[in-house]
């Protein structure tokens, strides 16, 4: 092997940081760049440099200061990787938010992985109509007594495990519910954002065609940033928050007139 091949060669650190760097864009699907940066804790040029790399690997690509997951295998784990993440956070919002589930209700869950953990809580709500466009929520529903479920069908993102694309946005106008709950990627100034803009149209349909609306997010959503914007936070019934969410991030949801309830 020649010095200038073992030049090449990226070291444990890099490699370390390019893992966590293709984590966090896999969690989120796309990323402001200067977010990512401030994330990792490196300086923008070596980022940029890991960028370069990963895109060159044809796991991410770069547009205009936000990079994104490739279309790869990454997609496929990236629902999976998010299910993994924050578990605790996950658990303690899904118990707040069952306490608003009513037998005899139709509900609408969203594509987010809080939604599995509820999931995982609606038999004991029974009996119950359940309308989702998460194949996760619909792998732990399947099968369960008093349950009528409802998968909203359309273009399969593998990625998300969901369903989008306009069919799916047909079935969900088409529809009338008594309860949404969702949640969100990020939560900036009181009004909450999106990556991708046909998530956000999902998410807006799902509003609309809901009596009531629930948002559930933990403390880290009010640390990112997404460029597409979904609707403000008083636009929600209720919002429920974890108990690691900052006092000031709970009064700016309240000052612009949101009901917010601290889980745990």
């Amino acid at each position: 092997m020649t010095m200038a091949t073992q030049g090449r060669r990226p070291s444990g650190r890099q490699q370390d940081r390019r893992r966590r760097i293709t984590e966090l864009v896999m969690a989120e699907g796309t990323l402001r760049i200067d977010d990512l940066i401030t994330t990792v804790d490196a300086s923008a040029m070596t980022v940029y440099r890991d960028l370069a790399e990963l895109e060159s690997q044809g796991l991410v690509h770069r547009n205009r200061g936000y990079v994104s997951a490739a279309s790869s295998l990454l997609y496929e784990a990236a629902s999976e990787y998010r299910m993994q993440q924050n578990e605790a956070e996950k658990t303690e919002l899904a118990k707040a938010a069952i306490d608003l589930v009513e037998p005899g209700q139709a509900l609408m869950l969203d594509d987010s992985t809080t939604g599995v953990y509820l999931a995982r809580l609606l038999p004991d709500r029974a009996p119950l109509t359940v309308v989702t466009n998460h194949r996760g929520v619909f792998g732990e529903l399947a099968g369960q007594q008093g349950i009528h479920l409802i998968c909203v069908g359309g273009d399969f993102l593998p990625w998300a495990d969901a369903f989008v694309g306009g069919m799916a946005l047909d079935a969900l106008r088409g529809m009338r519910v008594d309860l949404a709950i969702m949640s969100v990627s990020a939560v900036t100034d009181g009004v909450c954002f999106y990556p991708q803009q046909e998530m956000v149209q999902l998410k807006k349909a799902m509003l609309a065609s809901a009596s009531r609306c629930v948002l559930y997010v933990d403390h880290t959503k009010f640390r990112r940033r997404a460029l597409h914007a979904v609707a403000p936070a008083e636009r929600f019934d209720t919002v429920i928050v974890d108990s690691k969410t900052p006092d000031a991030e709970v009064e700016v949801l309240r000052n612009r007139g949101a009901t917010v309830r601290r889980a745990g």
